[in-house]
């Protein structure tokens, strides 16, 4: 597990959620930088605000896409993992994992209090590594 300081504006916007919102969010978090540091040519991620919403990026490689997260709007008790809307992401996570995830247009997959650890683990993946893999 990584323990990578949080912005002051990241952590103020983390806030505002629930606590048991906030302790998925950090655990998304975590997943997220431990990927990042045993993937070579992802290298360090920047942790910031995007749309409002948590954000990861890899500014230094250019690896790979944004990933946002934040709690999902449909009443459910699921995070949203987005990407940008104009990747091919979404589709590729719907060909390889179908209903494992439940997924929002071209940019969000649901992440469940439960989820199917490699699987999601795969997504964020080709997330950070996007633009390494994109032909």
């Amino acid at each position: 597990m990584s323990v990578v300081p949080m912005p002051t504006n990241v952590a103020e916007v983390l806030a505002q959620y629930p606590e048991n919102v906030q302790a998925r969010i950090r655990w998304l978090r975590d997943l997220i930088y431990d990927f990042a540091a045993e993937t070579e040519g992802v290298g360090p991620l920047e942790e910031t605000l995007k749309w409002g919403q948590i954000s990861y990026l890899t500014p230094h490689t250019k690896s790979g896409t944004t990933i946002r997260i934040d709690a999902v709007k449909d009443g459910s008790d699921s995070l949203g993992m987005f990407v940008h809307c104009q990747t091919t992401l979404v589709d590729t996570y719907r060909a390889l994992y179908g209903d494992l995830f439940t997924y929002e247009g071209t940019r969000c997959l649901h992440v469940d209090p439960e989820p199917p650890l490699d699987a999601l683990r795969h997504c964020v993946a080709l997330a950070l590594t996007y633009h390494q893999n994109k032909s």
